[in-house]
């Protein structure tokens, strides 16, 4: 069961760079940079409300988010959805032939179990699934 939207995260070249509209223009401050040595990226985490924007750099030439830079530039990435079973999430989306590009969760940021959508099941979005360790919540 979907509980909330989690995260929207957003493809950037440099962090530093990026995160000034949110700091110097908006007022926002970034809680926590965050190494993602499986993914080969950075995140910055800045909260607004109880949303929280993602800014991704990448940390590799052949990471993910520097493939997706090269291809469409900087930019929105994906939404992430907070799950209370991202397994039962998972299953559910299979039953009803929901195309996926994770077939498992697997470890993402801050210890958490995620999960991709294909984006062509979504409008071209792609779409994150994310299960919080118990007792955790971003």
């Amino acid at each position: 069961m979907i509980k909330k939207l989690d995260h929207i995260a957003i493809a950037v070249r440099n962090i530093e760079t990026a995160s000034k509209f949110y700091t110097e223009h908006l007022g926002l401050s970034i809680a926590k940079i965050e190494e993602v040595p499986t993914e080969k990226v950075r995140v910055a985490f800045i909260q607004v409300g109880d949303i929280w924007i993602e800014l991704l750099e990448p940390t590799a030439e052949d990471s993910p988010i520097s493939k997706f830079l090269d291809k469409r530039g900087e930019g929105l990435h994906h939404l992430c959805l907070q799950t209370h079973d991202i397994q039962e999430s998972i299953t559910n989306l299979h039953q009803h032939g929901v195309r996926m590009l994770d077939e498992s969760p697997r470890i993402g940021a801050k210890g958490t179990q995620v999960a991709f959508v294909h984006p062509k099941a979504n409008a071209g979005v792609l779409t994150e699934l994310v299960q919080y360790p118990e007792g955790e919540s971003h």
